[in-house]
């Protein structure tokens, strides 16, 4: 199967062919028709399943064949993602798709000003991407409206509930028209989800592409056990034992990815912090850094590491185990994607025994130990 088995219009299938993909993947395959029929979708796909093109794609198809009648250009697809990284992905992806295409779009999101959103609301945009607390802001104030809404996207659904947004989510659901198409994707369906799902989709298509709890086989997983007092020196020793040049380092609190950065910065090792109390400027710098190379080590919470998009990352390392099991197959799910190898390291100290065998009755499967010597 390829892109233009869905008769997509040629303007989108010039710019497919400029990104170079030829074969789109399961989850694009069973929601891109979905999609262009006009079907509501609760869909479960990870991150690196190529969820976003799979509503991007016929969603910028079919705001291109049908162009509303007079001056005003209202907002006519709504995407709601829950963290800046992500919302800044998605747009990324319309303007990369949507290139040869007459539409405009925009990204709002906090952490940045408020005045160059608003005058981009007021020239009108057609697709707009946006984190549900900024959203409310400028409909609050005037500045946005959404009763021209002709698709919303919910994406990444189960963690806007983990952060706490439902209750925002049901107060911009309430402003757009009863009338309208919905698609919410998920990296899992559960109890939550699907309550969430029922109030606000109308007979969805259902398709489930990446079960959570299956991580990838190309990723090698390892586990160090170690004293906590250990794991800084470990880690810089295997970044500079391994010459590993770009590895991204998860630690569970902010104050955490704080000070390692700092260490591994005195290590000789360029690294940089991202989480929720960086500014947007800081967060965007450094995540550039460690794209281009100029930063060696990304350290990152959960939630900033949230919708990161890192093509052919070798190395993920859980400086801290997470909290919730499920956390921990979408953490290493950020190496080993789009077919290619990677590898995921553990630090386990002695008071994570418990949440390492919560990870392994999740795999179901125990995972490789390791020595750290040195």
């Amino acid at each position: 199967m390829t892109f233009d088995d869905f008769g997509l219009r040629a303007e989108l299938l010039d710019a497919i062919r400029a990104s170079g993909y030829t074969t789109p993947t399961p989850i694009q395959q069973r929601a891109i028709p979905a999609v262009l029929d006009g079907s509501d979708l609760l869909a479960a796909a990870q991150t690196g399943t190529g969820k976003t093109a799979a509503f991007t794609l016929p969603l910028l198809q079919r705001l291109a064949a049908e162009r509303p009648e007079g001056k005003r250009r209202p907002v006519r697809l709504l995407v709601i993602a829950p963290t800046r990284e992500l919302a800044a992905q998605i747009h990324e992806s319309v303007r990369t798709y949507g290139k040869h295409l007459p539409l405009r779009s925009a990204v709002i999101f906090g952490g940045v000003g408020m005045q160059p959103q608003i005058d981009r609301l007021r020239k009108g945009v057609d697709i707009l991407i946006a984190t549900p607390g900024r959203l409310l802001d400028h409909l609050q104030r005037g500045n946005a409206r959404l009763d021209g809404i002709e698709t919303v996207v919910l994406d990444e659904a189960d963690r806007m509930l983990d952060m706490g947004f439902i209750h925002d989510i049901r107060k911009l659901m309430k402003q757009l028209p009863a009338k309208r198409q919905t698609l919410l994707f998920s990296a899992t369906f559960s109890a939550d989800i699907r309550r969430l799902a029922s109030g606000m989709l109308t007979h969805p298509v259902e398709i489930d592409v990446a079960p959570r709890n299956s991580a990838a086989e190309t990723v090698a997983q390892r586990v160090y056990r170690l004293e906590k007092a250990e794991k800084r020196r470990v880690l810089s020793r295997l970044i500079r034992e391994g010459d590993w040049q770009q590895v991204l380092v998860f630690t569970r609190t902010k104050h955490g990815a704080n000070n390692l950065s700092r260490q591994l910065d005195n290590d000789g090792l360029t690294s940089a912090a991202i989480h929720g109390n960086k500014s947007q400027t800081a967060r965007t710098k450094a995540l550039d850094g460690f794209k281009r190379g100029t930063v060696r080590v990304l350290v990152a919470t959960d939630i900033a590491a949230r919708g990161l998009d890192i093509d052919q990352l070798p190395h993920v390392v859980n400086y801290d185990l997470p909290h919730v099991a499920e956390d921990y197959v979408h953490r290493i799910g950020r190496t080993g994607r789009a077919g290619n190898e990677g590898e995921a390291i553990s630090l386990v100290a002695p008071d994570e025994a418990k949440l390492l065998k919560g990870i392994e009755r999740l795999l179901k499967r125990p995972l490789e130990r390791a020595e750290a010597h040195g």
